[in-house]
């Protein structure tokens, strides 16, 4: 049986439920289920209101209206079509959803191979599971030629994702956020944060979830990436406006190991004229994890640290880890309360640092309350407003999702959710504390993670360029899953030795390249590594080596100053970027074909991407080379930075790439 119910089209057959409704701008909400009634859990959507005005309810199978059963519900027999602007989509007969657009071209089809078959293969599965929840599956048909972008930040080196699996799931340097734009002109969200899997394949797409109420997707049509892209992020969210602080360089390394330490870096850049926005104490300037407060041994005036800061004109940010070591003084009171992630089996330790740890609940709200209020008092009060909330997955020792427990529900069911609510806490606490441009550096997101102000960074990476390559696809893909602020560790995290003539190299075209992301900041594990200064408190911790500008020689010391100084003079350009960002959810960085999708090549040119809508950057990814390749995309004109050389656009040219040059072309 189908039929409308408060703006809504139903079916319900065998024992289960489907409801289809208008959810923003050429977009529909598909639900389903086996249970008495919806979830009302909306997850990464947000409420759009009643919308009637572009919803038609067309005519049955047969072409006649279904009987009036009364004015608020009409039965039909056979199957119905539901349109909201550009979006059609068909409930046939026996209850497969076809997605069509304006133009009548099929976007997306529900598989069909359990028709007149004897494989007993279902489009559509929830099965269940002990405890009431069921593990679902939706499979679409296969589209030939489609191409896929999004998804989050996958560390496969991947652009186009047709042919792709992948896991929902988030772990230190993937983040998960299952929306993905395709070239045929639509979007599709999976609304759902269980643990589970993706596949693209030729033959069908598959959705999964381990544990849920309910299948749930939202789907949208448009005309280009960019309508597409600008309809998610209106119901998923757009960011803040990001703080002026968050247009310039950013310093960091692991880790400052004294408040004299930062400060002597601070009052070098600004002895040398280098402007410096943000400087980071990394983990470890506590004493324990879970205290959340500087260990005041080798830290023992903070409020005195962010004055001299401020008068240099920088900001200080600070690490936040949801850990709590089982020695902090909180650590029982917080496990009574409920406030830590639970084991379903064995013991209650999450993660092993230095000490063993648990992590905080943070989908808890009163666990969440009680971490702001330590955050408030030990930072905040003191002047610091900008936290960097690292092991955002959360990063457990063993990714083992089905043995941890939520107060919000099962890992396997809620996990993929954490990093929002953790961005949540420090957004909640910053605005109701009277702030109003939020950012937060964090090392994951789900849907809706920008809304809370997460500047999304690619993780513990390796300091290689094979890595380097893989992560200008990353920012690209998390780009198109509406994370508008994303950025990288500098040359990398791991094992860059900073004697190193080709780690050296690396840097450079690394930070060449972070000139043009959407924050500029500079971080990394070097070698050769410190000792610990002691064996107490945050004293206990280890250090890289330096990693200022001036720790790698005068040549490169002059190229790096360079890149901040064109980072200055782009100010004006990347505050209009960031306004765009967060008034309509544009990106900052983008792959060409967003701003060209007519131009096909645009859409396979996967280590080039457009810094908003006039810059063409092309990063060099290779030891020793000082040449490259690089597509102009058709229907504009453009010029070389480096050089003043006009081309048009639709061809490919040789740029000329010494080390002190990115070739990046400008559009007229």
């Amino acid at each position: 049986m189908v039929y409308t119910a408060e703006n809504k089209l139903i079916r319900e057959y065998d024992g289960e439920k489907m409801q289809i409704e208008a959810f923003g701008e050429n977009s529909l909400r598909v639900r389903v289920t086996r249970k008495d009634a919806f979830s009302e859990n909306d997850w990464a959507l947000m409420p759009q209101g009643e919308q009637t005005a572009q919803i038609t309810v067309m005519q049955n199978a047969k072409g006649e209206d279904g009987p009036k059963v009364n004015s608020e519900e009409r039965i039909i027999e056979d199957g119905a079509v539901m349109v909201n602007g550009k979006l059609k989509v068909t409930v046939t007969k026996e209850g497969k959803l076809i997605f069509e657009n304006s133009r009548g071209e099929v976007l997306l089809k529900e598989l069909e191979c359990d028709r007149h078959s004897s494989l007993g293969i279902r489009s559509r599965e929830l099965k269940s599971l002990p405890g009431g929840n069921f593990k679902a599956r939706m499979k679409f048909e296969g589209n030939t030629g489609e191409k896929l972008f999004g998804m989050g930040q996958y560390q496969n080196g991947i652009f186009n994702l047709k042919g792709s699996i992948l896991e929902l799931a988030q772990r230190n340097s993937q983040a998960s956020i299952p929306f993905v734009c395709s070239s045929l002109g639509y979007g599709f969200f999976w609304n759902n944060p269980a643990i589970g899997r993706a596949s693209f394949g030729t033959n069908m797409t598959e959705w999964e979830a381990e544990s849920t109420a309910q299948i749930d997707f939202w789907i949208t049509a448009g005309d280009s990436p960019e309508e597409i892209l600008r309809q998610y992020m209106a119901v998923t969210g757009r960011p803040p406006m990001m703080p002026e602080y968050g247009m310039g360089f950013w310093q960091c390394k692991l880790r400052y190991q004294t408040q004299e330490e930062l400060l002597s870096v601070a009052r070098e850049y600004h002895r040398r004229g280098v402007p410096l926005d943000v400087i980071v104490a990394d983990f470890f300037h506590w004493t324990l994890e879970g205290t959340w407060a500087f260990d005041p041994e080798y830290w023992p005036d903070p409020e005195a640290m962010v004055r001299e800061l401020e008068e240099m004109g920088t900001k200080l940010m600070v690490s936040v880890w949801p850990t709590v070591s089982i020695y902090a003084p909180d650590y029982g009171l917080m496990r009574e309360k409920g406030y830590l992630v639970r084991s379903e089996s064995g013991v209650n330790i999450n993660m092993l640092m230095i000490d063993p740890t648990s992590f905080v609940d943070m989908t808890h709200p009163d666990a969440r309350g009680f971490v702001w209020d330590k955050i408030k008092k030990n930072y905040y009060d003191s002047g610091i407003k900008t936290f960097w909330l690292d092991v955002a997955e959360p990063e457990y020792s063993s990714y083992d999702f089905e043995n941890y427990r939520y107060h919000q529900g099962p890992v396997l069911e809620v996990g993929n959710q954490y990093p929002v609510w953790y961005a949540k806490m420090i957004y909640d606490g910053l605005t109701r504390a009277g702030e109003q441009d939020v950012v937060s550096l964090i090392r994951c997101a789900w849907a809706g993670s920008q809304r809370y102000g997460a500047l999304v960074w690619s993780g513990d990476i390796p300091s290689t360029f094979e890595s380097f390559k893989i992560q200008i696809i990353c920012g690209l893909q998390m780009a198109m899953s509406g994370i508008p602020w994303w950025t990288t560790d500098i040359g990398g995290f791991h094992d860059g030795d900073i004697r190193d003539p080709k780690f050296q190299e690396l840097l450079i075209r690394w930070f060449q390249y972070g000139a043009f992301c959407p924050v500029m900041r500079l971080h990394g594990n070097r070698a050769p590594y410190k000792a610990p200064l002691s064996s107490t408190g945050g004293g206990r911790c280890a250090s890289g080596a330096e990693n200022e500008i001036w720790s790698y020689g005068e040549e490169n010391y002059e190229i790096m100053k360079k890149y901040i100084e064109i980072r200055e003079n782009m100010r004006p350009y990347t505050r209009r970027l960031m306004r765009e960002a967060s008034e309509t959810g544009a990106p900052v960085m983008r792959p060409l074909f967003y701003e060209f999708p007519e131009d096909e090549r645009a859409w396979e040119i996967q280590d080039e991407f457009l810094y908003g809508d006039k810059v063409l950057v092309a990063p060099v990814t290779e030891y020793l080379q000082r040449e490259r390749e690089v597509y102009l995309p058709a229907g504009a004109d453009w010029t070389e930075k480096n050089t003043g050389e006009k081309y048009r656009g639709g061809q490919t040219v040789l740029a000329k790439a010494p080390l002190s040059v990115i070739p990046v072309f400008v559009r007229e």
